[in-house]
């Protein structure tokens, strides 16, 4: 197992107190490596040239030396200039947080089109790299932020890895395709659509489990679930589509937001998305964990998709604690999709959420059209149905949307 040591700048907006290095340490830890000690330097931002001043860097210097770490981890992106710099002057290998998630991503990845995400991903993150230290992508060859598209080649040029890019690119547009015709199939059967939105590790997956039985893997590691997975459940008679998709956390590399769009297009096609936060989180941490979650769904252009907070592991919260989440988030929903502790209001929610977007009709059918009663009964709700000498007369709940369908068969 390596051991990282870990360095971060913290500006004068980062409150004294709580564990600034929190999120990285369960990173590493995800990462399947060993916390060998940590520095911090409070400047207004990094240095240029080495991201410590060089008091500071003088210092980590003697602390590399002494502890002999495998390698740094910087709690920022680095410049290619930064890392390289960093590296001569401490002789260790040096990585950024965004590199420590694309290695996580890499592990996880178990479909072929997760194993394309990544592999992309991961080079084009590199290619700035490669022009930094010349033709060479000898780092990508084991150990953490090392694993991915250049195990098997350790001497890749530029020409060969844009080449490469661009053939991802081109199998990813292909998977996408295939995607894109499943997405229009669920659209078809004109199901409500909810998607499963939220921080890495706040039982996601679980929810997902427990409303639909859908044996997701659930283990208790950040990015666990990457590929989207949908599952149907039924309440009071009526069908729900429920997605899961990647997790997501603060300073989530831009290149893995790109990378893995089609799979965060998921969200893009949900008539409500369930924002799941753990509620177990301190308060602070909480909230920013929800911001962090609603930045991203912004830049994927989710952002006016209406969405429920839940607020999931209330287990782990003694009375007072759930008193007072309940005074600050009013409107979420509070679960515990461990012990389903809560399940059926938020199924009731979800339920009074879609029913909300009914409406009331009456339509006539002149008999011989029995193919469009069909898709009354797949898309309503108290369908009734009663038969003329002229035709078929249907009185039925239908969303907003469907009704405009179905407008010339009004009575």
């Amino acid at each position: 197992m390596e051991h990282a040591y870990l360095i971060a700048v913290l500006n004068a907006a980062v409150e004294e107190g709580a564990d600034p290095l929190a999120e990285l340490k369960e990173l590493l830890a995800t990462a399947g490596a060993e916390y060998a000690g940590e520095m911090l330097q409070r400047r207004e931002r990094p240095a240029a040239p080495t991201y410590f001043g060089k008091g500071k860097l003088a210092d980590l210097k003697q602390e590399v030396s002494r502890l002999k770490p495998d390698l740094v981890v910087v709690e920022d992106e680095l410049t290619p200039t930064q890392q390289r710099n960093l590296e001569d002057k401490l002789g260790v290998r040096v990585i950024d947080r965004a590199a420590l998630i694309l290695d996580i991503f890499a592990q996880h990845a178990h479909t072929a089109e997760g194993k394309l995400q990544v592999e992309l991903a991961q080079l084009e993150f590199n290619f700035t790299r490669m022009r930094g230290k010349g033709i060479e992508l000898s780092r990508l060859g084991g150990g953490i932020g090392t694993r991915g598209p250049g195990e098997t080649k350790l001497e890749v040029d530029q020409r060969v890895a844009r080449k490469r890019i661009s053939n991802l690119k081109r199998r990813l547009k292909d998977v996408s395709s295939s995607r894109e015709v499943m997405r229009r199939s669920r659209l078809a059967s004109r199901l409500p659509l909810i998607a499963l939105a939220g921080y890495t590790n706040t039982g996601k997956s679980t929810l997902l489990n427990t409303l639909t039985r859908g044996g997701v893997s659930v283990n208790d590691r950040l990015f666990e679930t990457l590929d989207p997975t949908t599952r149907a459940y039924e309440f009071e008679g009526q069908t729900f589509l429920l997605t899961d998709t990647v997790g997501f956390i603060r300073k989530l590399p831009h290149q893995l937001v790109e990378a893995f769009h089609s799979t965060l297009e998921e969200t893009l096609i949900a008539h409500l998305i369930l924002h799941v936060a753990d509620a177990a989180e301190p308060e602070e941490e909480l909230d920013g964990m929800i911001r962090a979650v609603d930045t991203v769904l912004e830049e994927i252009q989710a952002g006016s998709i209406p969405y429920l907070l839940v607020m999931n592991k209330i287990d782990r919260l003694d009375e007072v604690q759930q008193d007072f989440l309940r005074r600050t988030y009013p409107q979420a929903v509070f679960i515990s999709a461990l012990d389903g502790t809560g399940i059926d209001q938020l199924k009731r929610r979800i339920k009074d959420f879609f029913d909300a977007r009914m409406i009331n009709v009456e339509l006539f059918f002149p008999y011989g059209d029995g193919r469009v009663i069909g898709e009354i009964y797949k898309v309503g709700a108290d369908v009734e149905m009663e038969n003329t000498a002229e035709g078929v007369i249907i009185r039925a709940r239908l969303p907003r949307e469907d009704a405009a369908r179905f407008e010339r068969f009004k009575r």
